[in-house]
């Protein structure tokens, strides 16, 4: 049989709450795994230990374990029968120096960490124990800085586990943990680094984006379902929104200063993306601004933009420059997608000088002749809803 235990640090933190935290986390591993044909997840004593069939594909349980956040770090381990009250470490050395024979290595250390205290031996005993054995079949020497390979032993209640590597995973908190969230999504870089930052905070991202349809292709529509996709991998089960919103902005066209068009947009935004939210039982909206970036985002800007908002507007870039962003969204496998031509809603139509420093009277004395009302209804009732998952079982389908 194979094992992974895992890790988590930032759940050991909630106290009384938490066993809720670790049940989302291993239901949210099982959601990752379940076409892998995983035998068991379960809780050990501060760690998750996945039991995994012989045939199970080693890379394709790292990548998902990747993207799992909560997950500290994982490895995958040999478990040794161990007795709580008189561990006879004899077998979990000879198993660790069995498996170090094919491996190159000049200096090593051991690592063990006594999850149940109850057992005889500290950690420190384990550690002192296993290096001697394996300094005298090995050779190699014991170094506790910068060694070439690290033996990690967690001592559980009647196992020993050991493993040779230690996999870093995302960090962070379980998805589903801390509600639900829309994330408006634009097809650029900067929305789904948004989405994926709070995501890491164990928010679900419900997605909305608008489109320049009718009067543009549906070309930025398909980047965002390509994106949407990718980001399921780090949430299970997705839905995205497309609202065309070219004939609206038409309407701000032909009635509106040109100056103030971007804000207009924004505004109307905001407001049927609250809707749609409110819909799905989100508690806060999500965009990408980063503070300064273009003319939507100056301070004032995004005051006015904001005030049109019912429910809070989380910004999680708004510290964060271009190239921090880039570089985040190389990491999670947004970027080649989100460089990928289009035509965008939010670049039709847009004036040569926008206004950065709108005024909220200014904004309320033209709006006032629109019907901000029905044009909030026409986007929400337009609104196309699609719903994905991962792993995919079939392309992205049209949901009620």
């Amino acid at each position: 049989m194979k094992y992974v235990v895992i890790h988590y640090h930032e759940l050991a933190l909630k106290g009384r709450n938490r066993d809720f935290f670790e049940r989302r986390l291993i239901q949210n591993i099982r959601s990752s795994l379940r076409d892998l044909h995983v035998m068991r997840v379960e809780s050990l004593r501060s760690r998750i230990r996945i039991t995994l069939p012989p045939e199970a594909d080693d890379r394709q349980v790292v990548d998902r374990l990747r993207r799992v956040f909560g997950i500290a770090n994982f490895s995958f381990a040999e478990a040794v029968e161990l007795d709580l009250g008189n561990p006879n470490l004899d077998v979990l050395a000879g198993r660790i120096g069995d498996a170090l024979v094919h491996r190159m290595f000049e200096s090593f250390r051991v690592t063990a960490r006594r999850a149940d205290k109850r057992l005889a031996l500290t950690s420190m005993d384990v550690e002192r124990t296993v290096g001697a054995y394996l300094h005298r079949v090995t050779g190699k020497k014991v170094r506790l800085k910068n060694p070439d390979l690290t033996v990690y032993i967690h001592l559980l209640t009647k196992e020993a586990y050991f493993s040779l590597d230690k996999i870093e995973g995302p960090g962070g908190m379980p998805v589903g943990v801390s509600g639900a969230v829309a994330c408006l999504i634009s097809g650029g870089i900067d929305s789904p680094v948004a989405a994926y930052r709070m995501m890491k905070r164990g928010c679900n991202a419900v997605f909305i984006h608008f489109s320049g349809r009718p009067l543009v292709s549906r070309a930025s529509e398909e980047k965002v379902r390509e994106l949407v996709q990718m980001l399921t991998a780090y949430q299970y089960r997705s839905k995205l929104y497309v609202v065309p919103f070219g004939t609206i902005q038409r309407e701000i066209v032909a009635q509106a200063p040109a100056p103030y068009r971007v804000v207009l947009y924004r505004r109307l935004m905001v407001r049927i993306a609250g809707e749609l939210a409110q819909r799905e039982k989100c508690w806060g909206l999500v965009t990408g601004d980063s503070l300064g970036q273009v003319a939507s985002q100056t301070p004032e800007n995004l005051t006015v933009i904001e005030e049109a908002a019912e429910l809070p507007i989380l910004r999680p870039l708004i510290g964060m420059d271009k190239m921090e962003i880039t570089r985040q969204a190389e990491h999670i496998g947004t970027f080649t997608i989100s460089i990928e031509p289009d035509e965008d809603c939010c670049s039709l139509f847009t004036p040569p000088h926008p206004s950065t420093r709108t005024r909220i009277d200014d904004i309320r004395r033209i709006e006032r002749s629109f019907d901000i009302g029905g044009l909030i209804k026409q986007g929400v009732d337009a609104a196309e809803p699609s719903e994905f998952t991962f792993p995919p079982r079939h392309a992205p389908t049209p949901s009620s």
